[in-house]
């Protein structure tokens, strides 16, 4: 089977090295890729939201499954174009429609969503800039810290956690008045906060039936003990300790049933991932968002742990079969740690000779930000590697992933040097 990756990232590197493990694969492309996808397939030099050459290259080369990482073209609506073009109508395809990928697209559709399907989540309002009083009033109804968020796409930045009602008035303007992140801000979501511990967990659906994929943990923060602004993510550890199947199966039963039964009975087709970001309440699983693709840097660390056929997982999903399908997951641990330039996720520079990768024999290497070639790789974004290992523990793998981290090396780079430590006293019970 022929398979293009749509994406350019360290989860687009991750899920070439999944698929290309498949017998099924005999044809890998990415588009537009990264030198380490090079490695693995055929970069495309296609933009993600350029989908009528996505189109005619899928004609072209006779592509018959399409991946896509990134959440931007889902909510462009790629998944229809594609299924509308007279020239790829036989594609098939991993990932929502237009309407499904609104569960990611707008932070307010989600909200609703859940809301009328019961599924747990925390209290909200939406507004916009010409209801900002109410806004500010709704404000003073809530304890601190108050959780804002940009409604629509931010590239995982539009979070705002403030500890004073000040603050929050503050960014409120600056988000609504101001655009500080653009048209994502032309709404904003104001959240009860919700005390806990955050998860990712990741489904895999045709629709009708799914496959739940290793659970994770990522740091969004830039800073150690999770200080600092938001970031597309530091780095991620799975499995996670205190998801044991007691908790699990309040997920399945309370989050992922109802939302497919709501999917469902909105008249919306879904084929691909859904991304849960749950916090862990005292026992109880909350849904802090959905994402309709999967996570970055999560991937990185789940994908490695999946022993079964992944292709074949994906092509169920994309032709409705899924029910047929048996996951199976290694019983190793498996840690990410993300090497950022430094200044991200403000100003930083690139251009940086990434030097040392021929010393990392014990860890998987993910290109993210990177230009050049596979020889000679060039920093070319905020967050540059991710480097995923394997081990019988938590702590192991994150022991054998720092070593290989601290052999890498650019100029300005910075990682987080506490990925996985708060996740300790779960393990040591």
């Amino acid at each position: 089977m022929r398979v293009l990756i749509i994406g350019s990232g360290a989860r687009e590197h991750a899920l070439g090295q999944i698929i290309l493990r498949s017998p099924g694969c005999s044809g890998l492309y990415f588009a537009p890729g990264n030198p380490g996808t090079s490695l693995l397939g055929t970069n495309c030099d296609i933009s993600p939201s350029d989908f009528e050459a996505i189109a005619e290259f899928v004609h072209k080369e006779q592509i018959q499954l399409l991946v896509v990482g990134p959440e931007e073209p889902l909510v462009k609506g790629i998944s229809d174009f594609l299924a509308n073009n007279s020239l790829t109508q036989s594609l098939w395809v991993v990932g929502p429609g237009k309407a499904g990928a609104m569960l990611e697209g707008s932070k307010d559709f989600a909200k609703a969503f859940m809301e009328k399907y019961g599924i747990p989540t925390a209290r909200y309002n939406a507004f916009s800039a010409s209801t900002i009083g109410d806004a500010k009033a709704f404000l003073t109804t809530m304890n601190p810290p108050y959780v804002l968020k940009a409604d629509g796409l931010a590239a995982g930045k539009g979070v705002l956690i403030c500890t004073s009602i000040e603050e929050a008035k503050n960014e409120l303007e600056e988000m609504l008045i101001h655009r500080k992140f653009g048209a994502a801000s032309e709404k904003v979501v104001i959240e009860e906060f919700l005390t806990g511990t955050e998860l990712s967990m990741f489904v895999l659906t045709d629709g009708n039936n799914y496959l739940l994929l290793p659970e994770a943990k990522d740091y969004k923060r830039i800073g150690e003990n999770d200080t600092g602004p938001n970031t597309g993510g530091m780095g991620a550890v799975s499995p996670v300790p205190f998801a044991d199947e007691q908790f699990i199966s309040k997920v399945k039963q309370r989050i992922i049933r109802p939302t497919l039964h709501g999917l469902q009975q909105e008249g919306i087709p879904y084929r691909g991932f859904i991304f849960l970001g749950l916090i862990y309440v005292e026992g109880e699983p909350f849904v802090i968002e959905y994402n309709v693709r999967l996570g970055d840097p999560e991937a990185e660390a789940v994908l490695p742990r999946i022993e079964s056929d992944f292709l074949a997982h994906l092509v169920a999903a994309a032709n409705g079969t899924i029910e047929d399908e048996q996951l199976v997951i290694s019983q190793a641990a498996s840690a990410t740690i993300v090497m950022a330039s430094g200044g991200y996720p403000g100003k930083f520079n690139v251009g940086y000779p990434i030097n040392g990768l021929a010393h990392v024999n014990e860890s998987l290497v993910y290109f993210a930000g990177v230009s050049g070639s596979s020889e000679l790789p060039i920093s070319n974004g905020g967050r540059v590697l991710a480097v995923t290992s394997l081990a019988p523990t938590i702590e192991q793998a994150l022991v054998k992933s720092y070593e290989s981290a601290s052999r890498i090396h650019f100029c300005d780079v910075y990682f987080r040097s506490d990925i996985g430590k708060d996740l300790i006293h779960f393990l040591k019970k």
